[in-house]
């Protein structure tokens, strides 16, 4: 039996990712301030945990010996991917950071190829992601530029494992599992920044934030990666400086210069010339999967 979401375009579940991990990030910034880079994410994971535990119970029973490596690579993965991304928000503007982060996802879509038009993409998006950083300017916080890279490596591992283990535990069940693994990797370095800081209002503010990411988006993303090609959605992702752009705009009013704002036209072409052909074949579950996925 096909699934309501099979119904749904992959690349709009993508899309729809972007925008609200770009609004989570943005609605951060505050906790940064207060709680620290490390504070904040260990929050909004630790809340997250929670919440895909509530909406899908893990299904411990169904890891075997091989899913050990993944489901922990994909849990450290994003915890360093959120603790990484929100200090670099926190010294450069949101759009820069998430051009520089997408460099992760470009890789993995240029190394994964298989066609030599898909190679394209890659090369358009890189050109606007250059155009979105400015590096003629001089100006660049080193520390900064750092974070972002590591979030963009993290990203990368993140896209590469996510699938695997959406392949394995269907549609949001593997969440519950790699999430609270997260929380309590980012532990070690968000405890201690929380200590004498939490408060009602901020448990409630990073409850309501890890629903915008990482509950509802890393569930879209889950979905959708299990119906498209590594290529088409690394490139896809090229969409994401622009919409950190645009919510930095929105939100936090970071106005970007005209070379940043071709730089988004450029990914924004990338991004739609990757939809095509982005359609993945559903893997071969093992039988016994299917009553749970019809389930989830």
């Amino acid at each position: 039996m096909s699934r309501a979401t099979d119904r749904i375009p992959p690349w709009t579940m993508a899309v729809a990712s972007m925008l609200l991990i770009q609004a989570g990030a943005a609605l951060s910034v505050p906790l940064v301030e207060q709680l620290g880079a490390g504070g904040t994410a260990w929050l909004r994971l630790a809340f997250g945990g929670v919440f895909f535990i509530l909406i899908a119970r893990p299904p411990l029973r169904r890891i075997r010996r091989v899913d050990v490596l993944p489901l922990l690579g994909l849990g450290v993965a994003t915890g360093v991917m959120m603790v990484a991304f929100l200090a670099a928000i926190e010294r450069i503007p949101l759009g820069t950071a998430v051009a520089i982060e997408f460099l992760g996802p470009l890789a993995v879509a240029a190394i994964r190829s298989h066609s030599r038009r898909m190679l394209v993409w890659p090369v358009l998006a890189l050109a606007g992601v250059v155009l979105l950083t400015e590096p003629w300017h001089g100006e660049v916080d080193l520390l900064g530029v750092g974070f972002a890279a590591l979030a963009g490596a993290g990203w990368g591992v993140y896209i590469l494992l996510t699938q695997r283990v959406g392949d394995r535990f269907p549609g949001v069940s593997g969440l519950s599992i790699t999430i609270p693994i997260a929380a309590v990797v980012t532990a070690f370095v968000g405890v201690p920044q929380v200590i004498g800081e939490l408060d009602w209002q901020v448990l409630l503010i990073a409850a309501g934030i890890a629903l915008l990411a990482p509950v509802i988006p890393f569930g879209l993303e889950m979905l959708a990666l299990r119906r498209m090609t590594h290529t088409a959605f690394g490139t896809l992702m090229a969409l994401e400086p622009a919409f950190g752009v645009l919510i930095g705009v929105i939100v936090l009013a970071q106005i970007p210069s005209w070379a940043q704002l071709a730089g988004i036209v450029l990914v924004v072409l990338a991004g739609a010339g990757a939809q095509r052909g982005g359609i993945r074949a559903r893997p071969s579950d093992d039988p016994d999967l299917a009553p749970l996925e019809e389930r989830v």
